[in-house]
């Protein structure tokens, strides 16, 4: 009898019964790859479970120990507090940019607490992890190796083992038996993440698993795989540099958009407790085209460093290169300030970098924008004691943000004397800090206070 086949796009999972040149769904080329469709009740036979029986809200006891704790004080900030007994947690990142240095770091710690870890590699054999795992000096007798591809051969060693903690690297090595597809394919992530979730909650154990990424920065396989999981974490960085920030983009028991910082050295990851220090600590003094902004993310407020270069275009339509910030962003900023500052760049070219390699995103960093921009523009420096955030609006108006007193609360505690924010800021103010406030309403009165 001949097998059914169906073809499968790998980026979105868009299914077609015969072969198309590009998705009708997300529009990718050649991505339609032939898979053998099996029978459901065949495939999902032997996956059936019984069921508990539905419960109270107001009866459902809470273990005491809710969270195991790490000991890794900037992980367990992502996690909200620390590892959920049967959470599954996937991080993602550039390769080679460090993730299996940190979970090999993390189960250490956990193993020294006391908690059972199997550390399953599709990639490299035990020996490979051992080496790595004299370097970080991760050699605790709690931790156990295992190199596979099968997911049922590993569910085998689960059950015989019983761990606290799993660890599989990576996700798209390992396959199920129940589909013929090849490991990796969009149907093999999904299966395997599903019984994987189901193994999370059945059993209480808490599990990572670690994800490729594509080229454009988003986790290999269906966007199914990031709402199977209960926390995605991001691991970032520049090759180049040695510091990483692991972030928090979905988080089902605590904050998203939280951040952890650490250093890459030749004994693995160390947290950076302080990381606006470290963002703030190469600034040059007495230059054009550069401000402090105060950022959020998540529940911790940052300093960072935003620098501008403008120049006079030779260029039909001038450039917006960015670096760290939404270049459409930047776009509408300087048409406003163009608009409604008086200062025409219309014809000069705009550069903004981010130092530090991080990425902000928050409406806050508008006034930042606004600021560093006219500083270039006018070769003007901004006093070294300043620090700005503010959303700007098309109109030029100065907009309140977030989080006030913890973004001034940081800018004290890094030293700086003067704020300049909007005057929704000021009156939301409840705590007195020693720092000078300064209040505006547009982005007229913000080039005055700057410049004048």
């Amino acid at each position: 009898m001949k097998q059914k086949t169906i073809f499968t796009c790998q980026n979105c999972g868009y299914k077609a019964p015969k072969w198309l040149g590009r998705c009708p769904d997300c529009g990718m080329w050649n991505s339609l790859v032939e898979e053998v469709l099996e029978s459901g009740n065949k495939a999902r036979s032997s996956e059936r479970h019984p069921q508990d029986m539905p419960q109270r809200m107001d009866t459902i006891a809470l273990d005491e120990q809710i969270r195991y704790k790490t000991g890794f004080s900037e992980f367990d900030r992502t996690l909200g507090g620390g590892v959920v007994p049967g959470s599954l947690v996937l991080i993602g990142g550039d390769p080679g940019i460090g993730k299996s240095t940190l979970i090999l770091q993390v189960v250490q710690r956990l193993a020294q607490g006391g908690y059972r870890t199997l550390y399953i590699s599709g990639e490299e054999s035990a020996q490979q992890i051992k080496l790595r795992a004299q370097r970080l000096s991760a050699d605790s007798p709690e931790i156990y190796l295992l190199s596979g591809t099968c997911l049922e051969d590993m569910i085998d060693r689960f059950e015989d083992l019983a761990p606290r903690i799993i660890v599989i690297d990576s996700i798209q090595t390992i396959y199920s038996e129940t589909l013929s597809s090849a490991p990796g394919s969009i149907s093999q992530v999904r299966e395997v993440t599903g019984k994987l979730m189901n193994l999370a909650k059945r059993s209480g154990r808490a599990l990572f698993i670690i994800g490729h990424v594509t080229k454009e920065g988003a986790i290999a396989g269906p966007k199914v795989l990031e709402h199977l999981v209960d926390t995605v974490l991001y691991f970032e960085g520049d090759g180049s540099h040695s510091y990483r920030i692991l972030r928090s983009v979905k988080n089902r028991f605590g904050p998203t958009n939280e951040i952890g910082a650490f250093e890459m050295t030749d004994k693995g990851l160390e947290e950076v407790l302080n990381p606006s220090e470290i963002f703030l600590e190469d600034r040059a003094r007495d230059v054009s085209g550069s401000v402090v902004i105060s950022c959020m993310e998540g529940t911790r407020p940052l300093l960072v460093e935003l620098q501008a270069l403008v120049c006079s275009s030779s260029l039909a339509v001038p450039r917006r290169t960015t670096i760290g910030v939404d270049p459409n962003r930047v776009s509408l900023l300087a048409a406003v300030l163009t608009k409604r500052g008086g200062i025409n760049l219309s014809n000069n070219d705009i550069f903004i970098n981010v130092a530090g390699g991080i990425r902000i995103d928050e409406p806050a960093i508008d006034l930042g924008i606004v600021a560093t921009v006219a500083s270039s523009f006018l070769n003007k420096p901004i006093r070294r004691n300043t620090v700005v955030f503010g959303e700007v609006g098309l109109s030029g108006e100065v907009r309140g943000v977030s989080q006030t007193e913890a973004r001034i609360k940081e800018a004290v505690k890094m030293g700086f004397s003067r704020a300049i924010v909007s005057k929704k800021n000021i009156k939301s103010m409840k705590t007195k800090l020693d720092i000078e406030l300064i209040s505006i309403s547009s982005v007229q009165e913000l080039l005055e206070v700057l410049f004048s």
